[in-house]
């Protein structure tokens, strides 16, 4: 899983080759050293809201360490932050759908400081859950909420014991509806951060659901799902997702919810009678198939 392959601009090596790594399964794309810069690891860090905390991050100094399952996009994306901010970001090919994969990202926490972990690998279902083979529920669930709880308990672990550290899940608005098999791992997701955060109380480190509402990001393209009707108020920028995200995990919130739109949602969704939910829920899974065989 270590790249030793010389890239443009900065070079692959395994982090055991320099001083303090102690971790073999990450490849290096080193930048401009300078003294002890914090460390963020970031879960589906290639695209997306992913990027955007990754961008948002590096433009405060930290030193990165990406999280994806294809590698080559993995230091494409490593390369183009260093060459922008000027900083150090190495690659970490992980497939979270398989226990491998998820032991590849929580032996990295073990074995090294990492101040920031942002998990945000994730991806939706093309069919309804009836219609999506047992295999695929269960690859979903455990890139959704089981690694994250995983690599959570690592990371609150080892904070813990530095006596600081933040923790940011990105779970979603779906999590609050009754829409499939992604909107109740997510919900999982969400609750197990809130626990968490609170068990976190007095300890110096922080866990924060960011949840986001329609972002523009790869997600519905990849599900062939049409939203060009939604209208522009609809949607948040991933940039708005990771900015608050970060701003509302420094300071210490246990939900974070970007833009006035879905803020004023996240609190409806907490007043309204779950039966409500639910036929709301089944409406917008009608218009969205419905948008989908349209595609």
């Amino acid at each position: 899983m270590t790249s030793e392959a010389p890239i443009a601009h900065a070079a692959a090596t395994s982090p055991g080759t320099g001083p303090g790594r102690t971790a073999p399964d990450a490849a290096t794309v080193a930048g401009a050293s300078a003294g002890d810069p914090p460390v963020a690891l970031i879960t589906g860090a290639t695209s997306g809201i992913g990027l955007a905390f990754a961008r948002e991050l590096a433009g405060d100094g930290y030193e990165l360490v990406l999280v994806a399952r294809t590698e080559q996009r993995l230091l494409e994306t490593a390369e183009a932050l260093v060459e922008e901010f000027d900083i150090t970001a190495r690659v970490l090919p992980a497939d979270l759908a398989t226990e491998s994969g998820i032991a590849a990202v929580t032996d990295l926490i073990d074995n090294e400081r990492v101040d920031v972990v942002v998990n945000n690998a994730g991806y939706g279902l093309r069919t309804s859950a009836l219609r999506t083979q047992p295999d695929e529920l269960v690859a979903l669930d455990r890139i959704l909420n089981s690694a994250v709880q995983v690599i959570s308990w690592h990371a609150a672990h080892r904070m813990i014991e530095r006596g600081r550290g933040g923790i940011l899940n990105v779970a979603s608005m779906a999590g609050l509806t009754t829409m499939g098999a992604y909107a109740a791992a997510k919900s999982a997701a969400m609750v197990f951060t809130e626990s968490l955060a609170s068990e976190l109380a007095g300890t110096g480190v922080t866990a924060t659901a960011v949840l986001p509402g329609f972002a523009r990001t790869e997600f519905h393209d990849r599900m062939s799902v049409d939203m060009s009707r939604w209208p522009r108020i609809a949607w948040v920028s991933a940039e708005a997702v990771a900015r608050e995200g970060i701003r509302d995990g420094r300071a210490g919130r246990i939900v974070s919810v970007a833009g006035a739109q879905y803020k004023l949602a996240y609190v409806v969704a907490q007043l309204t009678p779950r039966p409500v939910i639910r036929v709301l829920s089944n409406g917008f899974r009608r218009t969205r198939k419905a948008r989908r065989s349209r595609a």
